[in-house]
C-alpha cells in the first residue's frame, strides 16, 4: 500500500481498523443549471453534507457521475463549506477526463484547502469524453509524485473480469491507499463472493469500500438509464417493490445484511436524495442491523 500522510485522514484510519464504516456518495448539481437553480442547488448539497459530517458519515463527492456533466465539486465545497466543516471527511471525485495540468492543479488546490483524501478514477465511457490517461493508476502515481501527502483511492467493478480488475490493483497499490467498488446488489452476491476470494488469494490488502445503489422505485424508464452505466437486477427490483411492495430503505438494507453476510464491512451508498440523505442513511443502518428474515 502507498504511504500517505495520516495527517486529518480519519476515513484511512477507520479503513485501518477494520471498523464498519458506512458512507454517502453525492452528486454536484448539473453544470450550466440557471444562477439562481445552482445556487439553491448547492444550498441543498451544502446542508445535506453538513447534516452527514455531524452524523459522523464521510461523504464522496462525484465528478460527472453516470454521463452527467457536472459543475466542478472542489470549487463549490471551498466556496459553501464553512469553517468548522470536517474536510477530513470529505472525499471528492476526480476522473481522468480533464487534461493532465487541470489534474494535477486540481490535487494541489484541494490539498491547500484542507482536503487530504481524493478518490482517482477513469470515470464513465459513455460520454466519448477522453482520459489524459490509459488508465487511473497512471494519473493517481502521477499525483503521488506531485502532492505525495494526499491519500488516494482507487477502483474496481466486481461486475467486470475479475483477473483483470485484481490486476489493476495489484499494479496500483503503490500509489492506491483505498479503494471504491462499483455499485452491488445482494442480487450479484456470486459476484461478491469471487471477488473477495480471489483478494484474498492474492493477498490485496488494499481496504475496499463497497458500492451500494439506493433505488428509489423500480420505474422503468430510470433502471433503463441506470442500466447504460452497471448492472441492474431489473426484473429482482421491480418484484421487492411492486410484489413484496418493499420501501427503498429496506431494499438498500436487504444488500447490506447481504454483504456483510459475505464478510463486508465497509460500505458508500450512492444516489441517496439529498434533502434527507443524513436520515436515510441513518435509518438505512438501522434497518440493516434488525435483520430480516430471508432477506
Amino acid at each position: 500500500m502507498g504511504l500517505a500522510s495520516q495527517t486529518g485522514a480519519s476515513l484511512l484510519e477507520s479503513l485501518k481498523k477494520g471498523e464498519e464504516l458506512f458512507s454517502a456518495e453525492l452528486r454536484p448539481p448539473r453544470a450550466h443549471s440557471p444562477g439562481l437553480q445552482s445556487m439553491d442547488d448547492w444550498i441543498d448539497t451544502y446542508h445535506s453534507i453538513r447534516r452527514l459530517n455531524v452524523a459522523g458519515f464521510h461523504v464522496f463527492i462525484t465528478d460527472n457521475a453516470v454521463g452527467r456533466a457536472e459543475e466542478e465539486n472542489l470549487r463549490h465545497l471551498v466556496t459553501n463549506l464553512g469553517p468548522d466543516a470536517r474536510r477530513s471527511h470529505i472525499i471528492p471525485f476526480l476522473t481522468s477526463k480533464h487534461p493532465l495540468d487541470y489534474c494535477l492543479r486540481y490535487a494541489e488546490r484541494a490539498y491547500e484547502q484542507g482536503f487530504r483524501t481524493l478518490v482517482v478514477v477513469g470515470g464513465d465511457r459513455h460520454d466519448g469524453i477522453p482520459r489524459c490517461v490509459e488508465h487511473a493508476i497512471q494519473l493517481r502515481r502521477i499525483i503521488r509524485r506531485s502532492v505525495p501527502s494526499l491519500i488516494l483511492g482507487g477502483w474496481a467493478n466486481p461486475h467486470a473480469d475479475l483477473s483483470e480488475q485484481t490486476d489493476y490493483l495489484m499494479r496500483g497499490r503503490e500509489e492506491t491507499d483505498f479503494f471504491l467498488t462499483q455499485v452491488v446488489s445482494h442480487h450479484d452476491a456470486e459476484a461478491v463472493e469471487r471477488f473477495l476470494e480471489l483478494i484474498g488469494r492474492r493477498g490485496i490488502e488494499i481496504p475496499g469500500i463497497f458500492g451500494v445503489f439506493y433505488y428509489r422505485s423500480a420505474r422503468k424508464s430510470s433502471l433503463d438509464t441506470l442500466r447504460r452505466f452497471f448492472p441492474v437486477p431489473v426484473r429482482e427490483i421491480e418484484k421487492e417493490f411492486e410484489v413484496e411492495e418493499l420501501r427503498a430503505d429496506d431494499v438498500c438494507a436487504r444488500t447490506i445484511r447481504k454483504l456483510r453476510r459475505l464478510g463486508v464491512r465497509r460500505f458508500y451508498v450512492s444516489n441517496l436524495p439529498v434533502a434527507d440523505a443524513a436520515a436515510r442513511l441513518q435509518t438505512i443502518t438501522g434497518l440493516a442491523a434488525e435483520g430480516e428474515g430471508g432477506g
